[in-house]
């Protein structure tokens, strides 16, 4: 059956028409992709803030990195800790949620430890249906978080996850022998659900293992073919899959109990019958699972001070992260090809 399906998607390959490439052998298009610029965490607390700045979104020698850094660097180390604040109200700030736009730092609650970059087309590049790949280089340094992943451009059905979220790529900048799987190891998701408390994501997510090597060694594609009724996701070659949904009806796949079906009938594929526009980033930690709170983190479960347990733990995880361009997801070219 899946043999049958994929060859059912793939016979449509024909019919791709390319929509938009980018191979960055100039700078970094800004009228293209737009920047996040917010202290938000993502919604999970995590610990960089994204902002417009050269020395974490860049162009170099034909390669796109999205690169880490310390924001003590930046604001001095003494103003993140204690007594300092960081407003980017100025900067264009995008997101206010979760204090996003202005903090300050009072020896307890620290100021967003991690300067990174966040960057997007929802203004300019989308698509619904279609095929998309990313070839990239996945970066090194424990508790780093890079992704590849759409979200839906107007939110036809509600607010997060009703309108659904098709993670593509996450990965961990963890070692090899990181218990929940490091970067030699990717996973896909699709998040979907009538409400914030109700997800089916664990119904539609699935991991993969290189057999060998890494995917913080070499440059690997990181694809997604999507049609009116099915969403497969791959590494490198279309044969390759990584996660292969239905999304067909998906409503009672989710047992969400007595919750309403925020999906009119008439839109059988819902949530993923819109357009969506892609996303690149590397975040750092926070207060999701997909960092287990298991004691491999410095971290806890129900601290109010994980930045600051985070930074203070910084001697056990800084030196894994790497001075050069490989503790940075690095992209070579993005490609984008709706049906025709």
């Amino acid at each position: 059956m899946l043999h049958l399906l994929l060859h059912t998607v793939l016979a449509q390959a024909a019919n791709y028409c390319p929509t938009f490439t980018d191979d960055f052998n100039d700078i970094l298009d800004t009228s293209v992709w737009q920047h996040d610029i917010t202290m938000s965490g993502g919604g999970n607390w995590e610990f960089e803030y994204y902002t417009n700045n050269r020395t974490n979104s860049y162009t170099q020698n034909g390669i796109l990195y999205i690169n880490p850094t310390y924001t003590a660097d930046r604001i001095g180390l003494g103003p993140m800790l204690n007594g300092g604040s960081l407003d980017l109200w100025n900067d264009g700030c995008t997101n206010n949620a979760f204090y996003g736009c202005s903090r300050q730092s009072n020896g307890a609650n620290i100021i967003n430890p991690i300067q990174s970059a966040l960057i997007r087309t929802k203004n300019t590049v989308s698509m619904k249906y279609g095929k998309l790949e990313v070839r990239a280089r996945l970066p090194k340094g424990d508790w780093k978080w890079p992704a590849i992943w759409l979200m839906p451009r107007d939110n036809k059905y509600g607010t997060w996850p009703v309108s659904g979220e098709i993670d593509i790529m996450e990965a961990r900048g963890n070692g090899v022998n990181y218990p929940h799987g490091g970067y030699n190891q990717m996973g896909s998701t699709l998040h979907w659900g009538p409400d914030f408390f109700h997800n089916g994501f664990a119904q539609t997510h699935q991991t993969y293992t290189l057999a060998s090597g890494t995917f913080a060694d070499d440059f690997h594609v990181f694809g997604l073919l999507w049609n009116s009724t099915n969403i497969i996701t791959y590494v490198d070659d279309p044969s390759n899959v990584v996660l292969n949904v239905n999304t067909v009806n998906l409503f009672p796949r989710g047992n969400f109990g007595n919750v309403a079906n925020p999906w009119p009938a008439t839109h059988p594929s819902a949530p993923f019958d819109q357009e969506f526009y892609l996303i690149m980033n590397v975040a750092v930690g926070g207060m999701s699972d997909f960092f287990p709170a298991d004691g491999t983190r410095p971290w806890s479960a129900t601290t109010q001070t994980a930045s600051l347990d985070f930074w203070n733990a910084r001697g056990q995880w800084m030196p894994t992260w790497p001075t050069d361009n490989t503790g940075a997801l690095a992209v070579d070219w993005v490609k984008v090809y709706q049906q025709c």
